[in-house]
């Protein structure tokens, strides 16, 4: 699963900003001429910053097909229409065709694998927006576009069987159902194994087989297997799915340390791997025997950020290194403060994301503050309509069970200035275990370009 937090976690409010919340789809409405969704439990909100940025984590993919699922075709209760299928087809146009996922099947299945099921109820008007939300254990749904793009990164096909490692709540695993022959899922938490075999037997999903047990293993008996997905992160891939992929197979597996990680697509070509790093990335370890194998440990008693001057692009992706859940941002060259590269963040559209984030262990008992600086240079940043939405350099808090504590902003910007440096010595709560910072535009419009980001413990 992504990055594991309960509600109030960094990416989910980070992805709030996005086209696709509920106050963007009212507002989109009321121009249409349109009446809004009757969404129970929705009240929009317009919380400053400090209130609303409690909310997040620091934070995919699924499909279906209609013709094409000749054997057992896809479950009655996925295909009806509900009072959420505007918001769900919203989200699909406005982030997950937007953000590049071409896939029909994948794209299919997105707008019609009802994720309002798959979350709390306590949640369910936000089940569409672009967040990954909280479902009990400390676990969470995935933000859709990152269930979109592995989805379509491994290209499922209706004859494949699939194995997913960390079933959750069972949302990954509906949408593969209703582009795949099969699904094998485990999960390793019991309450959720429990939980997501009876929602999905619930919603008719007859081709998805769960057991509860450790994903390290994966399932031997069904092997072999075409595709495998895996939604938790090791060190290094286990090398018992690597002997339960089939032949010209394909793999997508989060692989890393702890906070620094990235996507990795794997074929299995001659019995053995070729491997092709994607994009960063942030989920939770993988548990079990993966995680007591774990060689390099995060050091929480000093912290530090990873190429916090925005110089590496290992793959060149144009996407810089360390950096997860990036949106609308690329590597600049233009008169960077130091170096050769800084990072841009641009956005025309108010409330649209443009962010990066990432992650790092703090130990609040021995680390009492962190001394922060980063340079900035704006062109025409214009806050967007929400108070919330503002260039910002921000700092999440969370305690050993991943519950947002606290919230810092260390800077904010507006309008047009040279590169300019902003630093502060912001004070970190004793419970603090991890944190997540975040930069960016947050939903203003402009230009906003970042360089030589640092931090620093501050012993207690």
């Amino acid at each position: 699963m992504f990055i594991s937090q309960t509600d109030r976690t960094a990416p989910e409010a980070a992805t709030r900003h996005s086209c696709v919340s509920l106050r963007l789809l009212e507002r989109h409405q009321v121009a249409s001429g349109l009446r809004p969704p009757s969404v129970p439990g929705h009240k929009p909100q317009r919380s400053p910053i400090l209130t609303r940025q409690r909310n997040l984590v620091a934070t995919l993919i699924w499909a279906i097909i209609g013709s094409a699922q000749t054997l057992i075709g896809p479950p009655a209760a996925a295909q009806s229409t509900d009072r959420f299928t505007e918001l769900r087809h919203r989200m699909v146009t406005d982030v997950i065709e937007k953000e590049g996922i071409t896939n029909p099947l994948v794209l299919k299945a997105m707008k019609a694998v009802p994720r309002h099921e798959f979350v709390p109820g306590n949640l369910r008007s936000r089940a569409y927006e672009d967040a990954a939300l909280a479902i009990g254990s400390q676990q969470t749904i995935s933000p859709p576009y990152i269930v979109a793009y592995m989805t379509a990164t491994i290209d499922p096909q209706p004859e494949n069987k699939v194995l997913e490692i960390g079933t959750g709540s069972g949302y990954q695993a509906a949408v593969l159902a209703n582009i795949v022959k099969e699904v094998y899922s485990i999960e390793i938490v019991p309450s959720l194994a429990k939980s997501s075999a009876a929602r999905l037997e619930k919603l008719g999903y007859k081709n998805v087989f769960t057991k509860e047990g450790d994903g390290y293993a994966g399932w031997a008996e069904h092997a072999p297997f075409d595709r495998i997905i895996v939604t938790c992160s090791p060190e290094n891939v286990p090398r018992a799915l690597v002997d339960q992929l089939s032949e010209g197979g394909l793999m997508i597996i989060p692989l890393g340390e702890r906070y620094q990680q990235s996507f990795y697509l794997l074929r299995k070509e001659g019995g053995s791997l070729r491997q092709e790093k994607l994009v960063p990335t942030l989920f939770v370890p993988m548990t079990g025997q993966s995680e007591s194998e774990r060689r390099i440990q995060p050091d929480p008693d000093h912290p530090a950020i990873v190429n916090g001057d925005f110089e590496l692009d290992e793959n060149d992706d144009t996407k810089v290194d360390g950096w997860h859940y990036q949106r609308n941002s690329e590597i600049c060259t233009e008169s960077p403060m130091s170096g050769s590269r800084c990072l841009r963040f641009t956005n025309q559209d108010p409330g649209e994301l443009a962010q990066g984030l990432q992650g790092c262990a703090v130990n609040g008992r021995r680390i009492g503050g962190l001394d922060v600086a980063v340079w900035a240079r704006t062109n025409g940043i214009v806050p967007g309509h929400a108070p919330d939405e503002v260039a910002a350099v921000v700092v999440h808090f969370f305690d050993s069970v991943r519950r947002g504590i606290g919230t810092i902003v260390v800077s904010q910007w507006r309008g047009t200035e040279n590169w300019q440096q902003a630093r502060k010595r912001i004070p970190v709560p004793p419970a603090t275990r991890e944190i997540v910072i975040r930069i960016g535009l947050n939903g203003a419009t402009g230009t906003l370009d970042l360089d030589n980001l640092q931090i620093a413990g501050v012993p207690r």
